[in-house]
Parts: C-alpha cells; sequence; structure tokens
C-alpha cells in the first residue's frame, strides 16, 4: 500500500508518525524496550502529548533478531497468531555504548542509534540493511483508519525473492505485492500461496510475522527501499541472518517450521482422472492399464472432483451412479501397485447430506446473527467448515478416515483461499487474519490424521493453498495453468519463488491444467515436470494420458519417469536434506550461486539439489539457452550433461537445440549422483546395487555425497579424492555397488573393483566386501 506522493510529499489526508530519538529505554528479560517520541524533545512540555512509539527488539532464536512496533497497547492481542519455535534457552548479548545499544544474535546483531533514532543490521561486519530517519511509521488516513509500516533500505544491485509462490517476475523489485490468499491461476499477481518472508540476494530474509493482509511495496513506491505495512497499531517483524541464503532459508525455517519428509513413493508420476471429464472404473482402469502396457512407471492415482456425485462436495461420498462398489475397485487398484489419491475441499454443498449436520453442530463459519455463512460460488449454497472448532476438527477428520479404511492413502487438499471476512469464528478468531491462516489450519487438521493412520513418515497431501508454516504439510502444487509454454515458464516462477518461501517441495499440472497442450508442449512440459520433486498428470477438460498427444509422447513419459525412479536415491538424500535444514529441494540458481551476479535474475533454469541443474526447453523448435556458474574446484570446471556425457566450460551461456528425449541436464563439477538400481518403481532399496556416477574430480578437494535409505535415516556414505592422477574412493554402507567415472579416458593400477563397460564412462564394479577403490588415471 503506497501512503506517498513521490519522494517529498503524503498522499492526501495521510499523517506519518516516525520514531525520532529513543527518549528512554529499559533492558529487560533480554528484551531491549525503546520508547520513541515522534519528534525531537527539546523541551519538557513536548512530552505532554504524542504518538509515543513504544518497540521492544528481542531473539527467538540465533541469528534473529525480533522487532515489535506500536502505539496503541491495548488492541493487540488479537488471534489467530502462526506457530513460532521459540528457543527458550538462547541468550542475547546486549551492550549499552554513548549513543547507541548493541543487540547481537548469534552473528547477527542490530546498532540502535539513540540520538537519530536508526536500526541497522548486520551479519558480523556485512552491513545488511538499515531502517533510518522517517523509515518505520505509525500511519493514520482519512478515510481507512491507521496502518504501521516500516522501510527497509536496499543497495545498488540488491534483489528480493521470495513472498510466497509468485507468478510474475522472479525478482520481486519494482512491484506491489498484497500477502492475501486469492483463486487466482498462475496468469496474474495474485497467488494461492502467498508468505510474508523475503530474501535479498545481499543474504539475509526479513519475515513479517502477521496473518493478515501485509503490504509490500519492493523499490516500488521508495525505489531503494523495501517497504512493508499492516492495519493497525503495531508491527511485527523479524531480521534473519546467516553465512548464505541457504542458511538464511534454514534459520527461517527453524523458526517457522521444517519442511516433512514426503514419503519416498510419493516422488513417483502420479496420474488424475482430469476434472470435469467423464469417468468410471473402465476408463480409470483403461488408463492404469494402458500406462503398464506402455511400460510407463506409474506409483499414484488420484481421483479428482467428480468421485462425488455433483452439487453435493463435499459429502465425501462415492458416486454410486459411477463407483458403485469402490472398496473393491480400490482394491483392485492397489493390487497393481497403486497408491492412492481422493480431492478433497473444505466447502460443504447446501444440497449434501453433511450440510445440515455440520450447520447444527455449530461447524461451519458463521454470520454475526449466528446463521451459517453462505454463498454460490463453487457449490450452491456452500458453507465453510470452522476449523477452529475442535469438534468440528474431529468430525472433519473423521469424514476422511472413512475414506482411509477403504483404502484411500492421501488426499489432495484443493482450495482454502476464498474464506470471508465478514464471517464469525468459533473461537473469536478475527476473520481478517482467518482469510489466509485458514489454509493452515485445514491442511493441518488433514496431514494429522494422515500422520495418526499413516505414520509421520508417510504423510502426504496433495495442497493449493498456504501460509507460514504450511510447509510442515508437503506437496503443494502451482494451481490453475494454461496450456502454453509461457504458462509452463510462469509456474515455474511460482515454484522457485515458493522454494525461496520456506518451502521444500513442489509440483504443477504437466503441460498445464486448463485447456489441452500440443503435443510438442505436452513433451516439453513432461520432462520438466519429471524433473520437478513431485510429477503429476492432470487437467481440467481432457485426459492426460500420453497417447491421447502422440506415440512419441508416451517415449517422453516413459523415458523421463525411469530416468527420475533411477535418480531416487540421489534425490531421496536431497529430500533428506531439505526436512533436515529446511534448505529446499528444488533451488533457484542464486540460492546455490549466490555471489555469481549473472545468477541474480535466472528463473528459467534450476538446481534440482545441490548437483543437478534442469533447464527445461521452452520454445516449440526444442531451442534453449541456459547459464552455467563458473565452479572454482582447481583446473576442471567443465559441467557435465548427465544424459549425453558432453562437457561444457562453467561461466559460460549456453544456446542448444535438444529433440524431445532431451534437455540440459547438467552435472556440477567435483560431484557424485547416487543412481539406483530400479528403473520402475521410485520406492526400493538405494542401499543395494547403487551405481555411483562421478564428475570432475578437482585435484585434493574431496567430492562426497551421503545416501539416505526410504525411512529418511543417512545408510551410506561416499567420498572420492583425486591427487595428482591417483584417485581414491571410500564407500560405506552400500551394497553390490559400482562406480561410473564419468569422462576420465582409460584407467590402470585398479585395487578393489573389476572394469566394465559403461556407455558414459568407465565402469569400476566393486569386489565383494570391498570399500575402497583405488586407481590411475592413463
Amino acid at each position: 500500500m503506497k501512503f506517498t506522493d513521490g519522494f517529498w510529499l503524503k498522499r492526501k489526508g495521510v499523517s506519518v508518525y516516525s520514531p525520532a530519538e529513543v527518549r528512554d529505554y529499559e533492558i529487560k528479560e533480554n528484551t531491549v524496550i525503546l520508547y520513541a517520541p515522534v519528534v525531537k524533545i527539546n523541551h519538557r512540555g513536548q512530552t505532554l502529548q504524542g504518538p509515543l512509539l513504544t518497540l521492544e527488539i528481542s531473539s527467538p532464536a540465533k541469528d534473529i533478531i525480533k522487532i515489535e512496533s506500536w502505539h496503541y497497547k491495548k488492541k493487540l492481542s488479537i488471534f489467530p497468531e502462526f506457530e513460532l519455535n521459540i528457543d527458550g534457552n538462547f541468550t542475547p548479548e546486549i551492550e549499552e555504548r554513548e549513543g547507541e545499544i548493541i543487540f547481537k544474535s548469534g552473528k547477527t546483531s542490530v546498532i540502535i542509534s539513540k540520538e537519530d533514532f536508526s536500526l541497522t543490521y548486520y551479519y558480523e561486519s556485512r552491513l545488511l540493511t538499515k531502517s533510518g530517519a522517517g523509515q518505520m511509521g505509525y500511519i493514520t488516513t482519512e478515510d481507512s483508519g491507521s496502518y504501521y509500516r516500516e522501510q527497509l533500505d536496499l543497495a545498488v544491485g540488491e534483489c528480493v525473492y521470495g513472498l510466497g509462490e509468485r507468478f510474475s517476475a522472479f525478482v520481486k523489485n519494482g512491484q506491489t505485492v498484497d500477502i492475501w490468499n486469492e483463486d487466482g491461476g498462475t496468469s496474474s499477481e495474485q497467488s494461492y500461496k502467498n508468505i510474508p518472508f523475503y530474501v535479498t540476494n545481499r543474504g539475509y530474509g526479513i519475515y513479517v510475522n502477521h496473518p493478515e493482509k501485509v503490504s509490500f511495496e519492493v523499490a516500488s513506491e521508495a525505489v531503494s527501499r523495501v517497504q512493508f505495512s499492516v492495519p493497525g497499531e503495531k508491527l511485527e517483524y523479524f531480521v534473519v541472518g546467516g553465512k548464505d541464503l541457504k542458511e538464511v532459508i534454514s534459520n527461517y525455517t527453524s523458526l517457522t517450521g521444517r519442511p516433512s519428509l514426503p514419503p519416498a513413493w510419493s516422488f513417483g508420476l502420479w496420474l488424475t482422472t482430469s476434472f470435469t471429464t467423464n469417468y468410471d472404473e473402465n476408463t480409470v482402469s483403461s488408463f492404469v492399464d494402458g500406462m503398464a502396457e506402455r511400460d510407463i512407471p506409474l506409483r499414484v492415482f488420484h481421483f479428482d472432483c467428480f468421485w462425488m456425485k455433483e452439487y453435493e462436495w463435499c459429502n465425501f461420498e462415492w458416486d454410486k451412479d459411477v463407483f458403485p462398489d469402490p472398496v473393491n475397485m480400490l482394491k483392485r487398484l492397489k493390487q497393481k501397485g497403486l497408491k492412492i489419491c481422493v480431492w478433497i475441499n473444505p466447502y460443504i454443498s447446501q444440497k449434501s447430506k453433511l450440510f445440515d449436520e455440520a450447520a447444527d453442530n455449530g461447524y461451519l463459519i458463521k454470520l454475526e446473527n449466528g446463521e451459517p455463512w453462505q454463498w454460490d460460488l463453487w457449490q450452491p449454497g456452500m458453507g465453510i467448515v470452522d476449523f477452529t472448532n475442535p469438534d468440528a476438527c474431529k468430525w472433519f477428520a473423521g469424514k476422511l478416515n472413512a475414506l482411509i479404511d477403504m483404502g484411500v492413502d492421501c488426499f489432495k487438499t484443493d482450495f482454502g483461499e476464498r474464506i470471508p471476512v465478514n464471517a464469525v469464528y468459533n473461537n473469536g478468531a478475527d476473520p481478517l487474519k482467518m482469510h489466509n491462516y485458514y489454509t493452515y489450519l485445514y491442511n493441518k487438521v488433514v496431514y494429522e490424521l494422515l500422520e495418526e493412520r499413516f505414520g509421520k513418515k508417510e504423510a502426504i497431501l496433495f495442497a493449493r493453498s498456504a501460509t507460514v508454516g504450511s510447509q510442515k504439510f508437503p506437496v503443494h502444487w502451482g494451481g490453475d495453468c494454461v496450456s502454453k509454454y509461457e504458462s509452463m515458464g510462469e509456474s515455474l516462477r511460482g515454484g522457485l519463488s515458493l522454494c525461496m518461501s520456506g518451502f521444500g517441495f513442489w509440483s504443477h499440472d504437466i503441460s498445464g491444467f486448463e485447456n489441452t497442450a500440443s503435443p510438442d508442449l505436452y513433451k516439453r512440459w513432461s520432462a520438466f515436470g519429471l524433473l520437478s520433486t513431485h510429477s503429476r498428470l492432470h487437467g481440467s477438460s481432457s485426459y492426460r494420458v500420453p497417447w491421447l498427444f502422440d506415440e512419441e509422447s508416451v517415449d517422453v513419459v516413459r523415458y523421463f519417469s525411469k530416468l527420475k525412479c533411477s535418480l531416487m536415491p540421489y534425490l531421496y538424500s536431497v529430500a533428506c536434506e531439505t526436512a533436515n535444514t529446511g534448505v529446499p529441494a528444488m533451488r533457484a540458481m542464486i540460492l546455490e550461486f549466490t555471489k555469481d551476479r549473472a545468477c541474480d535474475y535466472l528463473d528459467s533454469q534450476y538446481m534440482l539439489g545441490g548437483s543437478l541443474l534442469v533447464a527445461p526447453v521452452f520454445r516449440p523448435d526444442g531451442t534453449v539457452d541456459y547459464y552455467l556458474p563458473k565452479v572454482k574446484t582447481g583446473e576442471n570446471a567443465s559441467w557435465t550433461n548427465f544424459l549425453s556425457n558432453e562437457r561444457v566450460e562453467g561461466g559460460t551461456w549456453q544456446y542448444e537445440t535438444h529433440s524431445f528425449m532431451s534437455l540440459p541436464l547438467m552435472v556440477r563439477p567435483n560431484s557424485i549422483i547416487a543412481a539406483g538400481s530400479n528403473e520402475n518403481v521410485p520406492d526400493y532399496n538405494y542401499l543395494e546395487g547403487t551405481v555411483l556416477h562421478i564428475f570432475e574430480l578437482a585435484e585434493n578437494e574431496p567430492a562426497s555425497t551421503v545416501i539416505y535409505d526410504m525411512e529418511g535415516e543417512a545408510g551410506g556414505n561416499v567420498s572420492a579424492v583425486r591427487s595428482g592422477n591417483k584417485v581414491s574412493i571410500t564407500v560405506n554402507g552400500l551394497k553390490d555397488y559400482s562406480v561410473v567415472m564419468r569422462n576420465v579416458g582409460s584407467i590402470g593400477e585398479l585395487t578393489g573393483a573389476v572394469l566394465e563397460k559403461d556407455s558414459l564412462g568407465v565402469r569400476l564394479v566393486a569386489e565383494k566386501g570391498s570399500n575402497e577403490i583405488t586407481f590411475v588415471i592413463l
């Protein structure tokens, strides 16, 4: 929201009251409390009127600084509030000097200037940002109430990322971003997943701890600042430091919740009925059998909305006219090795037999007169489940429990964005704050039910809406995209922005949701989708099985599905790293290469984990341009295409043309990629029959990797180092493994393994019981 008229003037009716000095302060319980008048006090008579702004500076955990500032304190206690993990054992350092106070949390600090009020933030000696004179402020308006804002400096060349799943430009500079969940598709400034957290290429993050609408002006109203504002009398935000962007995101997710680890099977291919298509068990079986007949690995089948009878969503009952025997149908599908997902949402149609049950028991959001809140958008006369009511949560979970008893394994938790602000909640929650927060409660109820039934390591959703903390309930998908190359690009931008906002895993509707893709787009999007963390074929009004596009589509989906299954030892290790650290599995280039300025604006390629670079093809003619950062690993700095084995020098832009069976899938120098022994399912023993692909070993710079089992436990570890022409590889925890040395030429003086041929390099098959291989490169 903008409050100024250019740089010098305020908009009509707007008054801004900013801290002018620290008139008084106290230090209490590891907190600095500041009392800041909005004018310089020159004589005691000026203290007789305000405003007098109060600030509290504290730290919830190492390297995170919390700033609370308010005008009238009596209006502060309104819930809901985001769930935060506070480290009660952490103690910050506070130092008083003449004219300033230094508050230090780990290596992150703020210097408070008392005479001319300012807050200047550092990580060690590195300047992060500053709030100077006139930047923080309490604001009154003539027609829209009061607001609280902060403005934080941006340096020359500083780029802002995140703020949730945003489909606009990846770098947010110049944009106005309102944190307000909307069902707006992927082609506008609206977003299903709004997160009031951003990071910059200067190496810090800002989290605004407000569930209600937060308005960001990112180098827009004031072009050298990020402004954020909220309605009301108080503002609370956190400055998150770290040695690099990955540690910043790790610290943020330590505060708001780590992404949970999805089960290994969920990384396989998902296929759906699509939305408005006609389908019954015969249709479903024809899709499933057709995939098997064509040797395309399929792991999850999803039933979209019309598994329930029209006008009756959600009644959580199968439409008997279409699926007369759902229990045995699900048994038959599961006998084919599939997991089952069904679509749900938190809305109850008036025609559903559950509506009266929910309304009579107070399970729906209400109007002020006590009647259920209703409207006709999406389902006629629908009400919305009130998840602030514990009894409503149990009731809703009970309906899903019956589906689990039938054989359902997970739920697509759709919707949750269009939540009214003129509603009354069971626990008295503020409806403005509940608009964004609602999705957290909705998905939490469903996710915790799945944890209860299947265990934490088997629980997974396919969710569309999200807010702060929703990363704990993966997986999230990108919403309603269009079948165009441009929409494929905007989907990727949305995913990268979401993953810069604390989310670890992300998916999208392969080939687009609306309309039907051309065969070339279907094939290009399939390669991209099957090199995302999660992969789903889904559409609106037409089926998405590949043979309906052309025969080559079958080949493409088969090839990349099998490729993904074979890469699961690497991909699942990346997923475990994400669950342990919060660093996303799908990473914008800037996250992995923060010091490479060429990566600042890259939004059409990404890192899948720390070692694989993916550059999707966004053009019908197969041309693609992408950038390979220069990796400083001694003399060897070449990337290698995992598919073709072609070596390409780093620090260069590449311009290539790819067939539908290819794309740039580049391996970072000095990397070890663990591949598996099974290309037909994603969940298998990653510690047996493992193939270790080793790339561009640098002189005396060890490469290493950890391989996890399907329980998320570290079961194997591998290290490799080259000294001159001698290479030593140490392997622990793997059984019947082999090593493929990429682009090394000939090998002599081999111990611990025997040589075999391999199309991609030299294969070394470990001798039984050997955990060390050494050889000389000729």
